[in-house]
């Protein structure tokens, strides 16, 4: 058989390499090369683009926050339903904190940060789902789907789109409360 051109440089390469290399200098080399790599997401670039990515909230103010009220909770655009999907529990004989006669708040819950135009700080919104009666017949109005900093599923604390029912007595979905836990930093 006839060596092709590449396969005699191969081994041409690979012959000067095992007589100039021992294998413990090969397995520094790979090492440092190892470590070098590892390190480059520290450098200062990435460190300065990391920093221009995270923008205090005032400044990124979304469209919701544009034309968001804080004076009628049983309007979709009342400013803590920036990440609400859903009845509002304030059209069904709830609150917006509180569930209806009848229902009980699942056991878990989704996350918003939502920015209140009176004050103009941002707040962290828990929302949770009513259980144990059938969907609220409220008007069309009382029917949300802000996707305003909506996460993907895989993300599911900040995610809209689940029936947060599981986990407690029913299973069945009535509507959706927004309850402040406190001030975002």
């Amino acid at each position: 058989m006839t060596e092709s051109f590449f396969d005699r440089l191969g081994e041409k390469l690979t012959r000067k390499m095992a007589q100039g290399i021992s294998r413990r200098s090969m397995i520094a080399r790979a090492g440092s090369a190892a470590v070098v790599t590892s390190s480059l997401p520290v450098l200062p670039v990435q460190r300065a683009q990391a920093a221009a990515a995270q923008t205090p909230q005032s400044a990124a103010v979304s469209d919701f926050d544009r034309r968001a009220q804080s004076t009628d909770p049983t309007k979709c655009d009342y400013w803590r339903h920036c990440a609400i999907d859903g009845v509002l529990c304030g059209c069904c004989g709830g609150g917006v904190h509180t569930c209806p006669p009848g229902t009980q708040p699942s056991p878990v819950s989704w996350i918003g940060t939502c920015r209140n135009p009176v004050d103009n700080r941002s707040y962290v919104i828990a929302y949770r789902d009513c259980c144990g009666r059938t969907l609220c017949n409220s008007s069309p109005d009382c029917h949300c789907n802000t996707e305003d900093r909506e996460l993907p599923v895989y993300r599911p604390q900040a995610n809209n789109d689940i029936i947060w029912c599981f986990g407690g007595s029913s299973a069945v979905y009535h509507c959706s409360t927004a309850a402040l836990v406190g001030q975002a930093e």
